[in-house]
């Protein structure tokens, strides 16, 4: 007896992790029924996934559907249901939850499990097998029928299967993963249904994420994305698991949603201290704005508390949302003007989406919001926002996402707009219109690879900065953009295999070297060093204080740490040959000795700028 349980993921990515099926069948694995967990990607073509899911043929297909999937899997299931009528077909997840009426009257689905979804669906499995009536389990739904209140959700998440150490999930065969470390929400924001029904927090125990975290460093893992809604919320818990990272799983990339709130300096040095990124919900910088959708905020207090963030050197974002009722156009750019004056690494910027569930879809019409009922739910306007505005709001967005975000400028962009005279929405809505006349339209940032990215980057700078007064500060300003978008390049790069000790064969002629992918020989009109040694830019100051003294560096990475070494022209023209691989003699019309080159060859095999071929 076989059950297919079917996730679609919205593209191939290191996420793409069927994790709440993977929780289903794990819990179900002693019932006497068998799972499989089948992918699909939105996109694939409908009566392909339906040919896939009845070879062999299941007793039942269940789908777990959220914003993004719902479409398509209506589409495959409607196909299942014309062509295998007797295959039991159900749903659950996010969307089925906050809506399950849609689904039972669609005439498609046999039932819908309301709520979390591992013990209804384990009762399924034991009554299929037993065959006996499902229709009276808690958190199952018929068409027609009243909805039974679902079971009260686990108070022990330990009772769950781990997926991961149960081997459900093959964890060697993902280089990225999702982990959830708790589930609920205690916060009843008005435009989000993570808390819908069910207030508080339940944490699985540290020896079961303990067990998980040696077993994703054991198997290679390479990035983790924490589902909790906040991880920080329990600051001791939360300061203890940082800790046990830093100890189990140093060269793991963590990908944390967390509170500003929470944050207290001992709490960003230990994010500072392991590979991790942050994204920090500051939705508007108006507090009525977000009083109105059941958030506080104290605009002090987030400054302060992502300046300690900023003082630790750790990485974070921020998630802004346009169109929030009371919202405005201004506003909306007053919200992207204050988060930028921060130096966040990135930003991610969405309009509202009015989610079905949520108390803001519940009141949306006396609020006299418009938007699309069908996914992704996105707001059309509001009466204090219009559809024009909303239009002008993502065309900001996507300018952000760009040049910002995308093209590496934190280090340098309020330095620039600075100099510049402007505020930052007023820069990106500059270099919105010029991107618009250089590709004839409005444009997203998956559009441009980061080459592309760096190089218009460079071709508005010159065009911003071509006026007599501000010409003196270009040459400044593309060394910082240049800097910058190289160092981004390494830093995502992979460290080579140090080289401890090397010794020259007799008879070596400077051949059987390369340059490592991760190194870059890069001209700066300044000597890169004291503009490094600046520390925060500060064209003007700068400006009058350095010299164009010219330099050639090379960034590089060595032992996961971004270098940059300015060398003299020999070494660079030495690097530019084996680089190029265009003569046979280290030291050929370098002016360098042959031991002076070899010196620095085994140097430069030391510090990862070269390998050895």
């Amino acid at each position: 007896m076989l059950i297919n349980l079917v996730s679609i993921h919205p593209t191939p990515s290191p996420q793409s992790i069927p994790l709440a099926n993977s929780f289903l069948k794990a819990f179900a694995s002693e019932s006497n029924v068998s799972i499989s967990l089948i992918d699909f990607f939105v996109g694939d073509v409908v009566t392909d996934c339906a040919s896939n899911l009845v070879a062999p043929l299941p007793v039942a297909v269940g789908f777990s559907i959220y914003v993004w999937n719902r479409d398509l899997s209506f589409e495959i299931a409607a196909e299942l249901h014309r062509t295998n009528p007797n295959i039991k077909l159900f749903c659950g997840g996010p969307e089925v939850t906050a809506d399950p009426e849609s689904f039972t009257t669609a005439g498609i689905f046999d039932f819908v499990i309301v709520g979390e979804g591992e013990v209804p669906f384990l009762s399924f499995c034991q009554t299929l097998a037993d065959g006996e009536d499902y229709s009276k389990i808690p958190g199952i739904h018929l068409p027609g029928s009243t909805i039974l209140p679902p079971p009260a959700p686990l108070t022990d998440l330990d009772l769950i299967p781990s997926p991961y150490l149960s081997g459900v999930i093959d964890t060697c065969s993902n280089p990225g993963i999702l982990w959830q470390l708790s589930r609920g929400c205690s916060f009843t924001c008005d435009f989000c249904f993570d808390s819908r029904g069910i207030h508080g927090v339940r944490h699985f125990s540290f020896e079961r994420l303990e067990s998980e975290l040696r077993h994703f460093t054991a198997n290679g893992v390479r990035q983790i994305f924490v589902l909790d809604s906040t991880f920080n919320l329990d600051v001791k818990r939360a300061k203890k698991l940082l800790r046990m990272i830093k100890n189990i799983a140093p060269d793991i990339h963590f990908h944390f949603e967390v509170r500003n709130e929470f944050i207290d300096r001992e709490m960003a040095k230990l994010f500072a201290q392991i590979a991790c990124s942050l994204q920090i919900g500051l939705q508007s910088a108006d507090r009525e704005v977000l009083k109105r959708v059941g958030r506080s905020f104290d605009k002090a207090d987030f400054a302060a508390k992502v300046g300690l963030l900023n003082e630790s050197g750790a990485v974070f974002g921020f998630d802004l949302i346009y169109g929030l009722p009371g919202d405005t156009l201004d506003g909306f750019r007053v919200t992207l003007d204050y988060a930028l004056s921060l130096y966040p690494n990135h930003l991610d910027i969405f309009p509202l989406a009015v989610l079905p569930g949520t108390r803001l879809a519940s009141r949306g019409t006396s609020l006299n919001l418009l938007w699309d009922t069908k996914p992704p739910y996105i707001l059309k306007a509001t009466d204090s926002f219009s559809t024009n505005e909303m239009s002008a709001a993502a065309e900001l967005a996507s300018a952000c996402d760009v040049f910002y975000t995308r093209g590496k400028a934190v280090a340098w962009f309020n330095a620039v707009v600075t100099v510049l005279g402007l505020k930052p929405t007023d820069f990106l809505q500059k270099f919105s219109h010029w991107l618009i006349e250089v590709r004839g339209q409005v444009t997203n940032e998956s559009d441009f690879s980061d080459e592309e990215i760096w190089k218009m980057q460079q071709l508005f700078m010159k065009q911003l900065f071509s006026a007599k007064k501000i010409i003196r500060f270009l040459p400044l300003v593309l060394d910082l953009v240049n800097y910058h978008h190289h160092y981004a390049s390494v830093l995502l790069s992979i460290s080579p295999d140090p080289v401890i000790d090397y010794q020259f064969p007799d008879n070596s002629c400077g051949t059987g070297f390369r340059l490592t992918a991760t190194a870059r020989i890069i001209d700066f009109t300044y000597d890169i060093e004291e503009l490094l040694d600046c520390g925060e830019p500060r064209i003007l100051w700068m400006y009058k204080n350095l010299q164009q003294s010219g330099s050639q560096a090379v960034i590089y990475l060595n032992n996961g740490l971004v270098c940059t070494e300015a060398f003299a022209a020999p070494y660079i023209l030495l690097l530019e040959h084996i680089r190029d691989g265009s003569v046979s003699d280290f030291e050929s019309g370098t002016g360098l000795t042959s031991d002076e080159a070899n010196e620095f060859v085994v140097f430069a095999l030391q510090e990862g700028i070269i390998v050895n071929t």
